[in-house]
């Protein structure tokens, strides 16, 4: 794992960004809506304090999606990689998409958020902490 910084893209390379180490956790998400807009089983972010995060090319090409749950995603506007997620339960922070990040992070997934909510065709078989319930965070038993 590094320390530092670790730069990330979208697929076309429009949109480029780094991210200042040490990440305050990574976790994978299965809740419908990141499921939804990534086309995957599950997504797996990094959570970052806003500050982290340094556009170095392109910024002019995300778009914003505003969901009805009061979070937002962004995404290049030209290919569709999706690059940001961030939500008003975490004011102070920005969810980096691990897939587009082009190095190491500094610690690897820690959890499942949402895993009560794991479709049946994807589903988990690690052992990592899983959490569920309305809010995804609460422990599952």
């Amino acid at each position: 794992m590094s320390a530092g910084r670790v730069e990330g893209s979208c697929t076309c390379g429009r949109v480029r960004f780094e991210v200042a180490l040490p990440t305050n956790w990574v976790a994978h998400c299965h809740c419908e809506n990141c499921r939804r807009a990534h086309g995957a089983g599950f997504v797996t972010y990094a959570g970052v304090p806003k500050q982290a995060l340094r556009f170095l090319a392109g910024e002019e090409h995300l778009t914003r999606f505003e969901s009805d749950c009061k979070s937002s995603r962004r995404f290049c506007s030209k290919c569709g990689s999706s690059l940001l997620f961030e939500g008003e339960r975490w004011p102070a922070e920005v969810h980096v998409i691990v897939a587009n990040l082009l190095g190491p992070l500094d610690k690897l997934p820690a959890a499942h958020a949402y895993s009560d909510r794991a479709p049946d065709w994807c589903p988990i078989t690690d052992e990592l902490p899983r959490f569920g319930g309305a809010s995804g965070t609460e422990p599952l038993g």
